[in-house]
Formats: C-alpha cells, sequence, structure tokens
C-alpha cells in the first residue's frame, strides 16, 4: 500500500481542473478552480458530429490535456508526460511518483471506473491519483463523481488503456513547480488574449464563435437526427450542465474567472467581456433547457428557439472576445 501523504481531495467542478489543483496544491500553488481554467485558455466550442457518432456533441473548452499544457507552459511548471501500450509500463509510470510521494495525473475513459455515476465512454476524462493497495487505486475526481474516490486496479487499467475518440495511450502526468514560480497575477491578460484569439479566428466553421452559429443552425434539426429523441437530446442538454462543465458549457466557470480577474485588473474590457460572459451563461442555460424539453416532448418549436438563441450567442461571444482581445 502507498498514499501520497497531505494530499487536500478536493472534488471541484470540472475533471481537468480538480486533478491539477490537486497536483499543484501540492506543489504549493493554490487558485481557484475558475482561475486555473482561465489561465489554461480553457474556454473553446465545437460542433462535433460524424457518421460514427450516434449523435452530436456541443464541446464547450479544448481539446482534453490542451488545458494542462497551456496552464504549465503560463506559468513556467515543468509538466513530465508519459504514454505507453504497455500495460506493465503504464502501471510503473503511475506508481513511482506515487510512491515517491507525489500525486499523478491520468487521462482515462470513465466508462470503467466503479464509482462512476453514469455509464458512457469518454475517453478525455482526468483524474488524479494519490495512492493504491493491492485491489484499488485511490483517486481524486470531481466533486459530483464523489471527490475522494477508489476504483479497481483492473477497472482503472481497462480505462487507461481504452482506445477511441479523445482517448490517450495510458496517459499519465506530473508536474513540478520552479523554485521561483511566476506571478501567475502577471499572466491572467495573455492567458485571456491566447483564448480570444483562438475563438475568434478558428480554422474550420465547427469551431469557435463560427461553431455557435453552425449550431444555431443544426440544432433545429435534431429531433430527426436523433434515433431515440426522448434519450438522446435529454442526455445532450444533461451534459451541458452537469457533464463536469461547471453550468452552462463551461460558460460559468469562465465568467467567474472574469469576475476574480476584474478584482485584480481595472480595465473596462476586461469588465464588458465580464458581463457579456455572464449574459451568455443564462443563455446557455435556455438552450440546454429547451433542448431537453423538445426530446421529452417531441415538440420542434423548442429546438427552433434554441437555434435562435444560439445564434445570439454566436453574436454575444464574439463581441465578448473582441473586447478581451483588447487587453
Amino acid at each position: 500500500m502507498a498514499v501520497v501523504k497531505d494530499v487536500e481531495a478536493r472534488g471541484m467542478q470540472h475533471c481537468e481542473t480538480t486533478a491539477l489543483g490537486v497536483l499543484l496544491r501540492h506543489e504549493g500553488l493554490d487558485v481557484s478552480e475558475p482561475m486555473l481554467f482561465g489561465l489554461g485558455s480553457g474556454l473553446s466550442f465545437v460542433y462535433w458530429d460524424s457518421k460514427g457518432m450516434p449523435f452530436p456533441l456541443l464541446g464547450g473548452r479544448v481539446r482534453p490535456f490542451e488545458l494542462t499544457v497551456n496552464l504549465a507552459a503560463r506559468l513556467g511548471l515543468t509538466l513530465t508526460t508519459e504514454e505507453t501500450t504497455s500495460p506493465r509500463k503504464a502501471w510503473r509510470n503511475v506508481a513511482a511518483p506515487v510512491d515517491a510521494g507525489r500525486p499523478v495525473g491520468v487521462q482515462l475513459d470513465c466508462y470503467h471506473l466503479d464509482y462512476f455515476r453514469s455509464t458512457v465512454h469518454f475517453g478525455g476524462h482526468v483524474v488524479a491519483m494519490y495512492g493504491y493497495d493491492e485491489h484499488d487505486v485511490y483517486l481524486v475526481d470531481t466533486g459530483q463523481q464523489g471527490g475522494a474516490v477508489r476504483t479497481s486496479r483492473a477497472g482503472f487499467a481497462m480505462a487507461r488503456a481504452e482506445r477511441g475518440p479523445m482517448t490517450a495511450r495510458n496517459r499519465s502526468f506530473t508536474i513540478t513547480a520552479p523554485a521561483h514560480p511566476l506571478t501567475w497575477q502577471d499572466r491572467i491578460v495573455p492567458a485571456i488574449r491566447a483564448c480570444a484569439d483562438a475563438f475568434l479566428a478558428p480554422p474550420i466553421a465547427n469551431l469557435g464563435y463560427r461553431g455557435i452559429e453552425k449550431a444555431g443552425r443544426k440544432v433545429p434539426g435534431w429531433l430527426r437526427r436523433a434515433g431515440d429523441p426522448r434519450r438522446d437530446l435529454p442526455q445532450a442538454a444533461l451534459l451541458m450542465e452537469k457533464g463536469g462543465t461547471g453550468g452552462a458549457l463551461f460558460r460559468a466557470l469562465y465568467r467567474d474567472f472574469l469576475a476574480e480577474c476584474t478584482h485584480l485588473i481595472d480595465d473596462h474590457n476586461l469588465r464588458a467581456g465580464h458581463r457579456l460572459y455572464a449574459e451568455a451563461a443564462v443563455l446557455w442555460t435556455q438552450v440546454s433547457t429547451l433542448i431537453a424539453k423538445a426530446g421529452e416532448s417531441g415538440d420542434a418549436g423548442c429546438l427552433d428557439q434554441a437555434g435562435a438563441i444560439l445564434h445570439d450567442l454566436s453574436r454575444v461571444e464574439k463581441e465578448a472576445m473582441r473586447m478581451l482581445r483588447r487587453l
């Protein structure tokens, strides 16, 4: 049995920021979850649909692990990442840091975790591992999933080795803070600008504000797109609000990040961006409510309303990011 001492198993709202919080607090850096999300330039949007998917996905953040890479680079942290196709080496890669007294981040498919409350495949899930014994591994997951939890070593291995969308090859990572860490408050403006630049100049029409506009055109046809509307639409709405997003498809987290920033930086563009993202968060929750209602009732009018709001959201978020890019 091995357990890292003095790990604060604080389950937060989003999986990757929860894991980052565990690793960074162990390195002596304790900031809020919205600040972690914002410093990692985590906000984005993708409308994802393909022939192999049973139903489209509305994603509200950057790709799995990109937030971690962004945050480490921005704060001058040493990010050590391991990937392998060998089950034996995969276990050594997580056991060794724990044996040395350090928590380790792990990307895996939550479908195989014993404690997980929904049985869906998601290969971009991230947890922090802080211990193990002969039968189980000890993890920190989101508050929604229980915070400090255990799962079987067999299930853990299957979750890490799963293949499919957003999976990684038994990815694990550790973070080391430098002897003289950068002042994170000085990295806020570059993080906001980088996020705004990516959102305003998406390489394809499925991303950023253009992706939201595309969603506005596509969502009204979701009753026809769904194999089982009473299942697919409420599930899509649930993922937007409760699927580790912090509510409103990550817009509530970014709103709270910007609110925290307004106490540190006096800038009218920042305050304007915060007001617009507060508006956007409300609108995203309205969209998810209408999508769920359409699935439950079969009323296509609800999806028409959701589409109209999405068109408004594309405009609101584009304007917000334009303001924030001026910081």
